[in-house]
Protein backbone atom coordinates (compact mmCIF):
# COMPACT_ATOMS: atom_id res chain seq x y z
CA UNK A 1 0.00 0.00 0.00
CA UNK A 2 2.83 2.40 0.84
CA UNK A 3 4.44 1.71 -2.55
CA UNK A 4 1.18 2.62 -4.33
CA UNK A 5 0.85 5.90 -2.43
CA UNK A 6 4.50 6.83 -2.98
CA UNK A 7 4.29 5.95 -6.68
CA UNK A 8 1.11 8.01 -7.06
CA UNK A 9 2.65 11.00 -5.29
CA UNK A 10 5.84 10.79 -7.38
CA UNK A 11 3.80 10.64 -10.61
CA UNK A 12 1.79 13.66 -9.51
CA UNK A 13 4.93 15.69 -8.68
CA UNK A 14 6.54 14.81 -12.00
CA UNK A 15 3.41 15.85 -13.88
CA UNK A 16 3.33 19.19 -12.03
CA UNK A 17 7.00 19.83 -12.80
CA UNK A 18 6.58 19.08 -16.52
CA UNK A 19 3.48 21.30 -16.72
CA UNK A 20 5.24 24.20 -14.98
CA UNK A 21 8.24 23.94 -17.31
CA UNK A 22 6.10 23.93 -20.46
CA UNK A 23 4.13 26.98 -19.20
CA UNK A 24 7.36 28.92 -18.72
CA UNK A 25 8.43 28.22 -22.30
CA UNK A 26 5.23 29.64 -23.77
CA UNK A 27 5.36 32.92 -21.85
CA UNK A 28 7.53 35.79 -23.11
CA UNK A 29 10.72 36.08 -21.12
CA UNK A 30 10.57 39.87 -20.88
CA UNK A 31 7.45 41.74 -19.90
CA UNK A 32 8.94 45.11 -20.82
CA UNK A 33 10.91 45.38 -24.06
CA UNK A 34 12.96 48.12 -25.67
CA UNK A 35 13.32 48.21 -29.46
CA UNK A 36 14.89 50.63 -31.92
CA UNK A 37 14.03 50.88 -35.59
CA UNK A 38 14.21 53.35 -38.45
CA UNK A 39 11.33 55.72 -39.23
CA UNK A 40 11.63 58.13 -42.15
CA UNK A 41 10.90 61.79 -41.43
CA UNK A 42 12.60 65.18 -41.66
CA UNK A 43 11.41 67.80 -39.21
CA UNK A 44 10.17 68.64 -35.72
CA UNK A 45 6.55 68.22 -36.84
CA UNK A 46 7.45 64.71 -38.01
CA UNK A 47 8.96 64.00 -34.61
CA UNK A 48 5.78 64.94 -32.77
CA UNK A 49 3.57 63.01 -35.18
CA UNK A 50 5.76 59.87 -35.15
CA UNK A 51 6.08 59.78 -31.36
CA UNK A 52 2.35 60.33 -30.90
CA UNK A 53 1.50 57.54 -33.36
CA UNK A 54 3.87 55.15 -31.58
CA UNK A 55 2.02 55.61 -28.29
CA UNK A 56 -0.34 52.68 -28.80
CA UNK A 57 -1.72 50.86 -25.75
CA UNK A 58 1.17 49.34 -23.82
CA UNK A 59 3.88 51.77 -24.98
CA UNK A 60 5.66 53.43 -22.07
CA UNK A 61 8.06 55.66 -24.06
CA UNK A 62 8.64 56.62 -27.69
CA UNK A 63 11.52 58.93 -28.68
CA UNK A 64 12.42 59.61 -32.32
CA UNK A 65 15.71 61.25 -33.34
CA UNK A 66 15.39 63.22 -36.58
CA UNK A 67 19.15 63.15 -37.28
CA UNK A 68 19.49 59.36 -37.08
CA UNK A 69 15.84 58.61 -37.99
CA UNK A 70 15.83 56.01 -35.19
CA UNK A 71 12.94 55.62 -32.77
CA UNK A 72 13.40 54.03 -29.37
CA UNK A 73 10.26 52.44 -27.97
CA UNK A 74 9.72 50.85 -24.57
CA UNK A 75 6.58 48.76 -24.30
CA UNK A 76 4.77 45.98 -22.45
CA UNK A 77 4.97 42.71 -24.39
CA UNK A 78 1.64 41.71 -22.84
CA UNK A 79 -0.14 44.63 -24.51
CA UNK A 80 1.59 45.26 -27.84
CA UNK A 81 4.51 44.39 -30.09
CA UNK A 82 6.88 46.05 -32.56
CA UNK A 83 4.72 45.17 -35.57
CA UNK A 84 1.66 46.93 -34.11
CA UNK A 85 3.74 50.01 -33.28
CA UNK A 86 5.29 50.17 -36.77
CA UNK A 87 1.88 49.78 -38.41
CA UNK A 88 0.50 52.65 -36.30
CA UNK A 89 3.37 54.89 -37.42
CA UNK A 90 2.91 53.90 -41.06
CA UNK A 91 -0.82 54.66 -40.77
CA UNK A 92 -0.03 58.34 -40.16
CA UNK A 93 2.23 58.58 -43.21
CA UNK A 94 5.73 57.53 -42.16
CA UNK A 95 7.72 54.61 -43.58
CA UNK A 96 9.31 52.30 -41.02
CA UNK A 97 11.85 49.51 -41.36
CA UNK A 98 9.16 46.93 -42.04
CA UNK A 99 6.12 48.87 -43.24
CA UNK A 100 5.69 51.49 -45.94
CA UNK A 101 3.00 54.12 -45.44
CA UNK A 102 0.18 54.11 -47.97
CA UNK A 103 0.62 56.80 -50.59
CA UNK A 104 -2.64 58.42 -49.47
CA UNK A 105 -1.44 58.69 -45.85
CA UNK A 106 1.97 59.98 -46.99
CA UNK A 107 0.36 62.59 -49.28
CA UNK A 108 -1.73 63.89 -46.33
CA UNK A 109 1.45 64.98 -44.51
CA UNK A 110 2.27 68.73 -44.52
CA UNK A 111 4.67 69.78 -47.29
CA UNK A 112 7.52 70.27 -44.82
CA UNK A 113 7.20 66.61 -43.83
CA UNK A 114 7.71 65.21 -47.34
CA UNK A 115 10.68 62.89 -47.07
CA UNK A 116 10.55 60.26 -49.81
CA UNK A 117 12.64 62.23 -52.32
CA UNK A 118 14.74 64.12 -49.75
CA UNK A 119 16.14 61.14 -47.84
CA UNK A 120 17.85 59.71 -50.91
CA UNK A 121 20.07 62.82 -51.10
CA UNK A 122 21.11 62.72 -47.40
Amino acid sequence: MKKVIITTLMSFLIALTINAQSSEKTRPLKKIMTVEFTVDGVCDMCEKRIEKAALVKGVKLAEWNKETRIIKVIFSTKKTNQETIEKAIAAVGYDTENFKADDEDYNNLPDCCSYRGDLETH
